[in-house]
């Protein structure tokens, strides 16, 4: 009888089939196992066969089920998470945003002026010279480098300063695309030519149509091979801070045409979630046939690997351009130019438009997900899940917002009800917080990534970086390094101020570490495969240098991985004595 009880005992720890004993590959013991399960439960060691979890628990219990095969590695006290999955990369051209030459650090107009100036005096005389995503409201002097300038520093060169949607260009940049003083934009798509107030002649900014600039990629191009290798060596960057799934939200074709690759190859040491990009100014019926495309695609049926799994459109413009678009004016400002106290940004997709997109894309399987910044923008994506909602149920169908950064009480309480996710970045608290308070203030700040909020209301909302160039977890655009963004969630402590924004709106350890686990495998349908250390989940797990729930909080964001598990598989080791943070 108590034999029988006993073996009733252990199949009570689990009713997962991983958990009947068997003889394991892999043993972690001596640890600290933080399993992030639904009471986060701690263990001390963990076992591993094939690319499966097959047991969590004591070092004892564990013990018993090594074999003359087991690799057993003793952690020395360290502490296992699960595999870290960042919720928004754009991992394709971030590879490659570097390809050319390196990119400095730009923190003033005069960094930018000096970059642009050095660049003229080694490209040909009429080269194009760019500079990507160096955001004005990032720099020390919050503002466009000017057309003088810009001109100033290289007066046989046509530059393009980009940020986004939003441009500065130089008196020859104009001429190139075409554009002089009685330029009026005729094509149907948003945006608008900025004037000197002073003179009423252009002053080269273009808000939300830097499309118009008829620039040429300038240095050299990669080819598809060096694509592959570039992707492949970003891929491992992630697994060096610990990031073993990534979503990539704009994808493309040729985007996934690498990730394919290096499957073929076996060499893929990220598992992927893809948002199809669509660029929702085209024709609906344009839209929805490729939509229905990418219902259609082999990647559409799951794969831990690779799952083509959602689409994703740019709904309006972004809070570092001034074109979000609000509820309210933005208010007449210095800092973004904004000189109509009426301007409430730029909404890009209308409502009928909208709910046609997000009602083929979800009745095809598809998660619908939109670039939404300002609160304005995330009322229209609600509105237009609201009207879905009428034609048929959205349970399970997990609607998305991207970005999703200005909230209210009115959104939050709709996204509860249809079970509507979105994935945010902390890292954009921390960069920009300051900029926000002076041009927002207290009031219109309240709802500003409320993370505590929507952990009370049980929403689920993922973390992620919005990484977009160059490689190196803090010094990329947005900095990727997952443990920056678990400290920012739990201080809310924009840079360069001693001012916390909003203190009631910071979260605890254990949930800013379900932001970039178990929420994020539940943003992409995958909560039951991993995000958490279960019998039976996928083996992705990192061991890490310190006590994430004890160290002091100025540690958090230092932390190393020492190594990284990939299905069981070591894809990053490093060495503790030497690697710095990379």
């Amino acid at each position: 009888m108590k034999t029988l009880l006993a073996m009733l005992g252990f199949l009570c720890l689990s009713s997962s089939p991983y958990s009947i004993a068997q003889e394991i590959d892999l043993l972690l013991h001596h640890g600290k196992v933080v399993t992030v399960d639904e009471p986060f439960t701690i263990h001390e060691a963990i076992g591993i066969k094939g690319e499966r979890i097959v047991a969590v628990g004591n070092d004892e219990e564990l013990m018993k089920r090594v074999g003359a095969s087991t690799r057993v590695i003793d952690l020395h006290g360290k502490m296992v998470l699960p595999g870290l999955i960042d919720s928004h990369v754009h991992a394709t051209d971030a590879s490659i945003y570097e390809f050319d030459h390196t990119i400095p650090e730009m923190e003033t107009i005069g960094d930018v002026l000096a970059y642009i100036r050095s660049r003229a005096e080694k490209v040909p005389e009429g080269e194009w010279i760019s500079v990507s995503q160096v955001f004005v409201t990032r720099l020390r002097e919050p503002r466009f480098p000017t057309r003088q300038e810009l001109d100033e520093v290289a007066p046989k060169n046509p530059v393009l300063f980009r940020t986004g949607p939003d441009a500065a260009i130089n008196s020859l940049a104009l001429e190139r695309s075409g554009i002089d003083e009685g330029f009026v934009i005729t094509d149907g798509e948003p945006g608008y030519l900025e004037k000197d107030p002073a003179t009423g002649k252009l002053n080269g900014i273009l808000r939300s149509c830097t499309r118009l600039v008829r620039s040429n990629r300038s240095g050299k191009s990669p080819s598809q091979t060096e694509r592959v290798e570039a992707l492949h060596r970003m891929l491992h960057a992630y697994n060096q801070v610990g990031i073993t799934s990534i979503c990539d939200r704009n994808a493309s074709d040729a985007g996934l045409q690498l990730y394919e690759t290096l499957l073929a190859e076996n060499r893929l040491d990220c598992r992927v979630f893809l948002s199809y990009g669509i660029n929702a100014q085209e024709a609906i019926e344009t839209i929805e046939k490729k939509i229905q495309s990418a219902a259609q695609h082999p990647r559409h049926v799951y794969g831990s690997k690779i799952w083509l799994r959602g689409v994703k459109i740019f709904l309006d413009g972004g809070m570092l351009t001034g074109s979000a678009y609000m509820r309210q004016p933005w208010g007449v400002s210095s800092i973004y130019s904004i000189s109509d106290p009426d301007y409430r940004g730029l909404l890009y997709v209308p409502a009928d438009k909208l709910y046609r997109i997000a009602k083929v894309a979800l009745e095809n399987d598809l998660q619908m997900t939109a670039h939404s910044v300002g609160d304005g923008a995330i009322d229209a994506l609600i509105e237009a899940y609201v009207r879905v909602s009428a034609d048929f149920s959205l349970e399970g169908k997990r609607p998305c917002i991207t970005h999703c950064n200005f909230l209210s009480e009115e959104a939050i309480g709709t996204m509860k009800r249809l079970g509507i996710v979105a994935d945010l970045q902390p890292v954009w608290l921390w960069l920009d917080g300051q900029t926000l308070k002076k041009q927002f203030g207290e009031k219109r700040t309240k709802y500003f990534q409320p993370y505590r909020t929507l952990f009370d209301e049980g929403i689920r909302v993922g973390g992620g970086s919005d990484h977009m160039q160059k490689v190196g977890s803090f010094r990329s655009v947005n900095p990727y390094n997952p443990f920056l963004g678990i400290w920012i969630a739990t201080e809310r402590l924009p840079r360069r101020t001693e001012e916390v924004f909003h203190q009631d709106q910071r979260i605890s350890r254990q949930e800013a570490i379900r932001l970039y686990t178990i929420n994020n495998a539940y943003l992409t349908f995958e909560e039951k495969d991993k995000g958490s250390l279960e019998p039976g989940k996928l083996a992705d797990l990192i061991v890490i240098d310190r006590d994430l729930l004890t160290c002091t909080s100025d540690q958090i964001r230092n932390t190393r991985v020492l190594s990284t598990y990939v299905g069981g598989e070591l894809v990053y080791e490093a060495d503790p004595e030497t690697d710095a943070i990379p």
